[in-house]
């Protein structure tokens, strides 16, 4: 539950920040007010700050491996995230081509430095904050939003593909 409780807030909190970010207040290609790459990209944050917390390394070597390898990961993500979204629904979310360090349309190095900033956010500011709530969210709810986002995905697939 705690993994599918992040994936639920931060996808629900990338929407937000999304429509306030673009002028058309719209966010992914799902009906509902979630962006599930946020979410994911948040749980692969948790995941790589879980590994390298296993090893015995000092706190600054592990700072700089968890911006380093959050901007790598994220930003293939992203690639595969736009390429799969062209290719299954014919539509373009998001292009960087016009971004100076742009590393093809779905990605820059502008946009992956905010992807290891916004990893050292997460862990060292956000998840102390994110982890109390979390702990408060019934397991009901959880249940229903898992419903209603398996729907929205079902819904999404059948209607725009």
């Amino acid at each position: 539950m705690y993994y599918l409780n992040y994936f639920f807030i931060f996808s629900i909190i990338g929407h937000i920040i999304e429509c306030f970010c673009y002028s058309n207040g719209e966010s992914g290609i799902l009906y509902g007010y979630w962006t599930p790459i946020y979410g994911v990209g948040v749980i692969i944050i948790l995941l790589i700050n879980k590994f390298i917390n296993k090893y015995k390394i000092n706190n600054f070597f592990k700072f700089l491996l968890l911006f380093f390898s959050s901007m790598i990961i994220l930003s293939i993500i992203e690639i595969i995230g736009g390429y799969l979204i062209e290719w299954l629904f014919h539509t373009k979310l998001w292009d960087y081509t016009n971004y100076k360090f742009n590393i093809g349309k779905y990605t820059a190095l502008e946009m992956a430095i905010i992807w290891g900033s916004g990893s050292i956010l997460l862990i060292y500011i956000l998840k102390p904050i994110i982890d109390k709530i979390i702990s408060k969210i019934p397991k009901f709810l959880t249940y229903i939003l898992i419903v209603l986002f398996v729907f929205d995905l079902l819904m999404t697939l059948i209607t725009k593909h």
